[in-house]
This record gives structure tokens, sequence and C-alpha cells, in this order.
């Protein structure tokens, strides 16, 4: 089932939570609605839902395959939803807890006692809980926990899969882990789903395409490596990790930061305007002699070399602080150390400026 959202607004009082949001989520896709607290993505997701209702309006419509449903109760869109904080019932076992959707059912659709018992065993042996069913939610880790709550939501055979922020609530190690299992979920049942998300990581991750959001609208749609690696606005740029930042000027048709200087990928920088750089720490290389690229010099200030990367802290001369991430085979080739002079350069960056004109 695809889902699509046109001109979507919702406005909390004098808050403006969504501003004329549209999004298309082809079926079968995994898709992430990543952004800061206040950007809207859980207001976007109780929208589809239909939990929550969107401002009136003539061009409005919430559409699950194809079929406007914006007029429609939450319990007839065929949707299921995850919440951060399981809402399990705590008087019931799991077995109870999944089997809870189908046997509230009006009785013409109810499923027959002995048909509830095989759907809730499937679910119990996807979610690998399958000797965990006689137990209650309070005898269960967090991460078991989120996954009762999300077969639950897949007992009632729902035509969308909607999460919000499904593993706020757990420990790093366990979210990892239900991260790997929830991708490998998702390959086995194709099932449309979107989650909501403020961590880049996860988004990353888990998602075929990632939804940037950020004050009730949407910056950038695209693969992961597409808002990683091609960010179209600074919002992005910033988001999507740690940057090093430099304030320059547009001159002669180049963006001017210090020694490093820059021609527009496609289209012209206007003269005179100040201009951005934006470079991730891995993006930067520190060297001991000139090779022929624009360098500068920056003092060495700290280094730490726990984790995957050595990340070095580096001062220039104009008092800028840049952090650098190197391999640690290359930081074992050039050896740092802290008070010594460096030389810096780039390997990759991204500028914005104003009236970049493409």
């Amino acid at each position: 089932m695809s889902i699509e959202v046109r001109n979507i607004s919702k406005t909390f009082g004098r808050f403006s939570a969504l501003k004329h949001v549209s999004l298309r989520v082809e079926a079968g896709e995994l898709v992430a609605l990543l952004g800061p607290s206040g950007s809207g993505k859980t207001t976007l997701l109780r929208i589809i839902a239909g939990l929550d209702v969107p401002d009136p309006s003539q061009d409005m419509q919430v559409l699950l395959s194809e079929e406007d449903v914006a007029a429609r109760h939450v319990g007839s869109r065929q949707v299921g939803f995850v919440f951060q904080h399981y809402a399990l019932f705590r008087h019931m076992t799991v077995f109870d807890n999944i089997a809870f959707g189908l046997r509230v059912r009006p009785r013409q659709q109810r499923p027959g006692r002995k048909e509830i018992e095989e759907k809730v065993t499937r679910l119990l042996r996807l979610i690998q809980l399958e000797n965990l069913g006689n137990r209650y939610p309070s005898q269960l880790s967090g991460g078991q926990r989120q996954r009762v709550a999300l077969a639950r939501a897949l007992a009632i055979e729902p035509k969308v899969l909607l999460l919000d922020e499904p593993f706020g609530a757990l420990d790093a190690r366990v979210r990892q882990d239900l991260r790997n299992w929830l991708r490998r979920l998702h390959e086995e049942i194709h099932i449309t789903s979107v989650f909501v998300t403020h961590d880049q990581e996860e988004a990353l991750e888990l998602a075929d395409r990632v939804v940037v959001m950020n004050e009730g609208k949407i910056e950038q749609v695209g693969t992961p490596d597409e808002v990683f690696h091609h960010p179209k606005t600074e919002f992005v740029m910033r988001f999507m990790g740690h940057v090093n930042l430099f304030h320059g000027r547009v001159e002669s048709d180049k963006a001017v930061f210090g020694p490093w200087e820059l021609e527009p990928d496609e289209g012209v920088y206007t003269e005179g305007k100040d201009a951005r750089l934006f470079v991730r720490p891995h993006e930067m290389d520190i060297l001991r002699e000139p090779d022929g690229r624009p360098m500068a010099e920056a003092t060495v200030k700290r280094i730490h070399s726990a984790g995957p990367y050595v990340k070095v802290e580096l001062h220039l001369e104009s008092g800028e602080i840049l952090l650098v991430e190197l391999s640690h085979d290359r930081f074992r080739e050039i050896n740092p150390v802290v008070g010594e002079k460096i030389l810096v350069g780039l390997r990759n960056a991204r500028v914005f400026s104003e009236d970049y004109v493409i």
C-alpha cells in the first residue's frame, strides 16, 4: 500500500506544526521521518494514522493506495501504530497483548479462537519470543517489550506500519540490536513502513529513504547516501552529523575562505555575497609538507584516539577550531603531537551562499 499526503498543514493554537507538507511513500518502502524536536515529524505520522486531523484545506489529501482517507476514522484505515513507550497492557500476558486487537473486532470480523492462537504463535516466532507468551510485560526487557508492541500492531494485518520513535526509550546497545532486527523483519514482510526518529544514525542505517524535516517543512527527501553526502540545504548539512564551518565571501566567481578557494559545482555564485563552507571532520586531512593543494596552518590542541577514528582538534591562526577525523593508519603515518603546528587541507566540502543561482 502506498502512502501520500498532499498540502498538509496543522496548527495548534498559534504554533504551526506542519506547513503545506506533501510526501509520497511507495508500497513496500521503509521511510524515516528525521528531524529535531518540534520539526513536525510525529504530527505528520499521526495524521497519516488518523490520530490527528489536518487543518481543512481545499486541496488537502491523505491517500492510502491512491484513496483519500482524510475523513476516515483511525479504525478504518488498516494502519498499525507502534508507540515509543510500548503501551502494553500490564495485566495481560504477552500472548494476550498480541491477541487483543483480534479479540476486540466486531463479531462478524473476529477470527475464531484457533485462528487467533495460530496467528499469535506465528507472530511470537517472528519476533523471536515464542517461549515467552505466558509472561507479563513486567517480566520482559525493554527490547522484548518493544518487539511485543510491534507484534501487536502486526496482528491486525495492517496495510501500513507506523512507528513513533520506536527505540527512543532503550539504551544504545539494545537500540542497535533492534535496528538490525527491524531491518531484517522488513525485508521479510515488506510492509509499507514509516518511522519517526531524531537519531541520524538510526535513519541512515534503517531507511530506504530519509525525509529530513525542520520547523514544519520538508528540507530534503532522498536515500541515506543522498541526504548525507549531497545535502541540499544548510540545515541538512548541519543536522546530518558534525561539521566544521568557515565564513567567507564570493570573489571573482569563487567562494574564498582564507587559503581555500572553491568554484561552484554548477551554476554561479553572486559576487560579493557572504558564503559558508561546511566540511565534515572525516573529509579533512592533515599533512607535514605541502602537496600542491591549498593548505592552512593550524596547531594541534587535543588528540582523542578511542573509537574507530582518531579525533584531532586543531586551532587555526584566526582562532577557529576544527575537528579532523583520521583513520588509525593515517594517524600513525602522520603522528601529530599536541602543541605542534601542522598543515590542514580539504578533501571534500560544501559551500552555501545567498543568491546561489543554478
